[in-house]
């Protein structure tokens, strides 16, 4: 994996931040960073073909979840089949979209519906995927921590760090 600069490193011109409830597209030299996930998802597709994905700091399942209007690319119903549109306009065909997924802890315990969307906003992801048949090539989900993920365009390789468990690629 060919990797610039540090673990998040925003001043590096290549990273592309990622903010929460946002998405974004890009093309390899480009690798995109999204930060601090715990109950949300970042979800990654990648074209191999092209060296070119898309990621999304997704907060909740669908708008009915929130009393808040706009702002669909927070919503797993909204965000995924957008990127995929996104990605489309840009050269990528579903058919060789590959999608990674992190996050969906359960962050707070004492409240038990809120201990659940990290879990709903999984399945609302998986749901979404596998509506529009994009396989999901690898996941890190659930459990309690909080997570930062990048998704580097050379390779499609997704690199999930967290505070308690160092990092993986995926």
């Amino acid at each position: 994996m060919a990797t610039k600069g540090n673990f998040g490193d925003l001043t590096d011109p290549n990273a592309v931040l990622v903010g929460v409830g946002q998405l974004a597209v890009s093309k390899h030299p480009k690798y995109l960073i999204t930060q601090a996930l715990g109950s949300c998802i970042g979800l990654s597709l990648y074209d191999p073909v092209l060296k070119q994905g898309g990621l999304a700091h997704i907060m909740l399942p669908t708008p009915f979840d929130s009393t808040l209007d706009g702002q669909e690319h927070r919503f797993a119903s909204t965000a995924v089949p957008m990127m995929v549109k996104m990605l489309s306009e840009h050269g990528s065909m579903r058919r060789r979209l590959e999608a990674k997924l992190a996050g969906g802890a359960a962050m707070f315990r004492a409240d038990a519906i809120l201990a659940q969307v990290g879990i709903r906003n999984v399945e609302e992801t998986k749901r979404q995927l596998a509506l529009l048949n994009i396989p999901i090539i690898a996941e890190d989900t659930g459990e309690r921590h909080a997570r930062t993920v990048e998704l580097h365009l050379d390779l499609g390789t997704y690199v999930v760090r967290s505070y308690q468990y160092g990092v993986k690629r995926l």
